[in-house]
């Protein structure tokens, strides 16, 4: 029979000393609410993840401890990203601020997600170490929208500012701002709603999502229990729908994958999917259409927004569809002139195509789907932590559909990180069911 059970090495991995690579993102995770009320978040993570990098180069490295296709997919991104963003520039004469401006997303984009998943081969950085920073931060958001509330519903709202240290950033400052907890109507329900650690409500939505499932691998039980209703409570009071949809999916995946259904999943979807069409009386396209339609009336103004500016992204990018503008250089606005936001702001997908045109939107698709495929083998043969990075990959991979990654990756960099300590620690264990408890907290018998 085969059952789960924790593995008792505890102590034993206590009385080791950490790594210097692995104290350095164990504290870096841990300290986050120190960065946002700095606000140094957008510094802070991509310059840790270049140094170590760069600190963990080793040509004997190199030679001998391939990484896996994924990481190379993902440099392959940020060189085609490279490259169509130096074709964009040179059209605007390569303007000193714009230039940053590019270069820096690239850096705290792709680049970084390259980094960090990079950072376990070249360093000794352990699963579990990831784990126990990110529960901690996890558990801090109970504390954290705690106090917001008592502020809200205390002293009324409260204005955002920007921190001293943010100032001295270049670019844009929104992301950066502090912001405290407000109402906004859900339904038409006026319910309080926050970012917490984040730049925007969405991205707390898909940071709660990862960490919940990151943070069922703790091993302190009471540590565990304060991260997960942590990282549950800021999925919820995030208002993301669609970060709401993806919470029970991945648990589905999960369950697939431990009742051998994984392979026929597909087929168990559509033929659900059409048994309640029939039942209904409906075509599969008015069964998708009637939830989508509710989905949408929740935050009815959001959602039209968001479809606006992803038309209008598509628009532009056909333009210029092999390699794309480059850069952000265009503008959507409605509302006789009220809104107005940069193209691309939304979809991922979109705005590759737009930025990068076919050329980069091939290497990003290559990206996203050898990612998900390194995990998809130690998933089928049992080893839980693989069976939620694969659940994880297919829900952040519908959520970048309404916010971009190359935005929002910079305040969930520790996932990729902890992706990244999954695979080393994978390709070190022979494929063998009776070993995959090394990988952080459960064993097979």
């Amino acid at each position: 029979m085969l059952e789960f059970k924790p593995i008792s090495n505890q102590s034993e991995s206590k009385s080791v000393a950490k790594p210097f690579a692995e104290r350095v993102v164990y504290w870096t995770i841990l300290l986050t609410p120190l960065w946002w009320v700095l606000g140094l978040q957008t510094i802070v993570y991509p310059v840790v993840s270049a140094f170590l990098l760069i600190a963990g180069l080793n040509l004997d490295k190199l030679i001998k401890k391939s990484l896996p296709v994924c990481n190379w997919a993902w440099l392959g991104m940020t060189l085609a990203a490279l490259w169509t963003n130096i074709f964009g520039l040179e059209s605007i004469g390569f303007d000193p601020l714009k230039t940053a401006a590019t270069f820096f997303t690239l850096f705290k984009g792709y680049f970084m997600i390259f980094g960090c998943m990079t950072l376990p081969f070249w360093h000794r950085i352990k699963v579990q170490t990831i784990v126990r920073a990110v529960s901690w931060m996890s558990a801090s958001y109970l504390i954290l929208l705690t106090i917001q509330l008592l502020i809200l519903f205390g002293l009324g709202p409260q204005d955002h500012f920007l921190p001293p240290l943010a100032r001295l950033i270049p670019g844009e400052k929104t992301s950066l701002m502090v912001k405290f907890a407000e109402i906004q109507p859900f339904f038409g329900i006026p319910l309080p709603r926050t970012d917490l650690y984040t730049a925007d409500p969405p991205i707390l939505g898909v940071c709660g999502l990862l960490c919940f499932f990151m943070c069922l691998s703790e091993t302190n039980q009471r540590l565990r229990k304060f991260a997960l209703t942590g990282s549950f409570v800021g999925l919820i009071i995030s208002q993301s729908r669609l970060a709401w949809v993806c919470f029970p999916l991945v648990w589905i995946i999960i369950y697939c994958f431990r009742s051998g259904l994984a392979r026929q999943a597909y087929l168990w979807v559509i033929s659900l999917t059409s048994l309640f069409a029939a039942g209904l009386s409906l075509s599969i396209k008015d069964f998708i259409a009637l939830p989508l339609s509710t989905f949408n009336n929740a935050r009815a103004d959001s959602s039209k927004d968001r479809e606006f500016i992803v038309n209008a992204t598509i628009d532009a990018w056909k333009e210029s569809p092999w390699l794309g503008w480059g850069i952000v250089e265009k503008t959507a606005s409605w509302g006789n002139g009220v809104f107005v936001l940069p193209l691309g702001t939304f979809s991922s997908y979109a705005q590759v195509l737009y930025i990068h045109g076919i050329f980069g939107f091939i290497f990003f698709i290559l990206a996203l789907v050898s990612t998900l495929c390194s995990f998809w083998k130690p998933a089928i043969q049992g080893n839980p932590i693989c069976q939620r990075a694969f659940g994880c990959l297919v829900a952040l991979y519908l959520l970048i559909h309404a916010t971009n990654l190359t935005w929002m990756a910079i305040y969930f960099w520790f996932f990729f990180i902890w992706l990244g300590a999954v695979l080393s620690e994978v390709q070190q264990q022979q494929p063998n069911v009776t070993q995959w408890g090394d990988l952080g907290v459960r064993s097979w018998e």
